[in-house]
């Protein structure tokens, strides 16, 4: 049985009674389920897709609404896979580090050319690396105080999930310093990241090898999914750049969050309006489900 849900902006344009028809109509739903009034809907045992999703795209393409297909056997997953910058958090923590030292245009270049798949990441990120050698690993700290903040419905995804029974893995190719630190804050099962090298008190301008690059994301997932006896139909992943594509392609969900053009094209379904939330939403948690602790 498939099911189509859409989420909306509530805020720019809620979903309204006339919109919910003309998608019912279109699909052949048999039933409308409000998993948030106004902002989240599931459109129930909807006909094959290819007979009307072309249409769909065309009537909600100017509305803020996300939305996904998907089968609902395996629906509420149990491993979520997420990167970190810009997915989990609003930031690139090594563009915050270059930006408190002054060398931000110059970092944030060569990130923006690896997110876009541009170049090589185990290349770039030595390179972006190799610029903050003799940088106090005190700054850090600053960093992460003043400069880094979880995107909206994270603390609830990770939560919601956790009470259900799943399993979170926060998998970066920054550095361990911030994944511990999100990792703690949001609650995830595991992290893993690249590990900055130090030396009396300074970054040496180096990271441990072999660097975590996508096909370590990849493997990641893999790994955890044996481990927990899990099929692929279980597991979650999402991301918003060049090097999550690798994991995105084996998760049963693989979302794209605000992300980079080239991602969006090996996911599953792209969240580009809406918040974290919505991953819970695609999974069917109605907002008496959802919890932040």
């Amino acid at each position: 049985m498939n099911i189509l849900t859409l989420v909306a902006d509530a805020q720019r344009h809620p979903l309204d009674h006339g919109l919910m028809e003309s998608i019912s109509a279109l699909t052949g739903a048999t039933q409308c389920v409000w998993l948030a009034q106004q902002r989240a809907c599931d459109f129930v045992e909807v006909t094959p897709p290819e007979a009307w999703l072309p249409q769909l795209s065309a009537l909600i393409a100017h509305l803020p609404i996300d939305w996904c297909i998907q089968n609902a056997e395996d629906r509420k997953k149990k491993l979520l896979v997420s990167d970190m910058d810009s997915t989990m958090i609003g930031q690139e923590c090594i563009d915050e580090i270059a930006d408190m030292i002054g060398i931000k245009e110059h970092v944030a270049a060569i990130t923006e050319r690896a997110m876009q798949g541009e170049l090589d990441f185990a290349t770039s990120l030595r390179s972006r690396v190799a610029l903050l050698h003799g940088l106090p690993i005190n700054r850090l700290e600053d960093v992460w105080y003043e400069r880094i903040t979880p995107n909206l419905g994270a603390k609830e995804l990770i939560a919601t999930m956790h009470h259900h029974g799943a399993t979170t893995m926060l998998v970066s190719g920054g550095f361990t310093f911030f994944t511990q630190k999100v990792s703690d804050l949001l609650g995830f099962t595991h992290h893993h990241a690249n590990v900055l090298l130090h030396h009396d008190g300074a970054l040496t301008g180096e990271v441990t090898e072999p660097i975590l690059d996508h096909l370590t994301k990849r493997s990641l997932l893999l790994e955890a999914q044996e481990r927990l006896n899990l099929t692929t139909s279980q597991v979650l992943a999402v991301g918003d750049g060049a090097n999550d594509a690798a994991m995105i392609e084996v998760a049963g969900l693989g979302v794209a969050y605000y992300a980079k053009p080239f991602l969006q094209q090996h996911a599953n379904a792209c969240i580009k309006h809406t918040d974290l939330r919505t991953l819970l939403y695609w999974q069917g948690y109605d907002d008496d489900a959802i919890t932040s602790y």
